[in-house]
């Protein structure tokens, strides 16, 4: 791990910081799983924040925050979008219109300020969002999260299916 924060890591720091929101930044190694970063970072699976880029048509995407112990429930998400249809991009695709590569995308500091919606299990408890680099994580209450990105609540998620 390097101590000179990458681009992507700074944009997301500076962004962060500008929120207005208290946070803990935590540095780790690179990981190869949710389980791994959670247990660097200090809080349980559901505490981490998954961001993940849908896209919803030509040039329209969106952030949906994720609690990491759950998956996209994807009729809900497009009844509460009022959309047919939802996909996810490539990874190519993704850091285009984010700026990051998958593992470290974050809303703050995405090159452009897509909308955000937020699974309401977010709010209720302090979680882990992305930090803009591998192994950068940031500690934050889940209310302010949501208040800071604007984000809207709902109840999009499904529990991960059991391996």
């Amino acid at each position: 791990m390097t101590d000179q924060p990458t681009d992507g890591e700074a944009r997301a720091l500076a962004a962060l910081a500008a929120s207005g929101i208290a946070y803990d930044i935590v540095r780790h190694g690179r990981v190869s799983s949710l389980a791994e970063a959670a247990a660097a970072r200090g809080v349980e699976p559901a505490g981490m924040v998954k961001t993940i880029v849908v896209r919803r048509g030509e040039d329209d995407y969106l952030f949906v925050l994720v609690p990491g112990d759950r998956t996209i429930a994807w009729p809900r998400l497009r009844a509460l979008l009022g959309v047919s249809r939802l996909s996810m991009p490539d990874a190519a695709t993704a850091r285009d219109v984010t700026g990051y590569e998958r593992g470290t995308i974050t809303p703050f500091g995405s090159l452009r300020a897509w909308p955000v919606v937020a699974d309401e299990r977010v709010a209720g408890r302090t979680v882990s969002i992305g930090g803009g680099g591998h192994g950068v994580g940031a500690t934050v209450d889940g209310a302010q999260l949501v208040t800071a990105l604007g984000a809207t609540v709902a109840d999009v998620t499904d529990p991960e299916p059991a391996a």
